[in-house]
């Protein structure tokens, strides 16, 4: 009975593993994804920025990070205070590592990249 019992198990761990290959491929992404990904800031320096330490992130929802442009994810944040968001970019927070992958922004950087990706503006 136990090895039946186990043998069920397993089979069913199995199955599990097996139904996360399925899914949406990288072809079919999510609308969020999608729009968060054609999103840009319109200083071509800022742009630079946003490109290289944070759009991997923030475009891609699998990370866990509040995408570009979703307003409704940014909007508890935000509420938080800006203060409070460049302190978490500065320290990491979460999965984000500390100074978001840019380690020469600055205070002013960091905030206008984060209204950036609160906002997709």
């Amino acid at each position: 009975m136990r090895t039946e019992r186990l043998t069920q198990l397993a089979l069913v761990a199995l199955c599990l593993v097996a139904l996360q290959g399925c899914g949406d491929g990288p072809g079919d992404a999510p609308a969020a994804e999608a729009t968060s990904r054609s999103l840009q800031p319109q200083d071509p320096a800022l742009a630079a920025i946003y490109q290289r330490s944070c759009a991997s992130c923030h475009t891609v929802a699998a990370t866990g990070a509040p995408l570009t442009g979703d307003r409704s994810t940014w909007e508890p944040r935000m509420a938080k205070g800006m203060a409070a968001l460049v302190d978490s970019v500065v320290n990491g927070f979460g999965g984000m590592p500390p100074f978001g992958l840019c380690m020469d922004c600055d205070a002013a950087q960091f905030e206008a990249l984060t209204r950036f990706m609160a906002t997709g503006e």
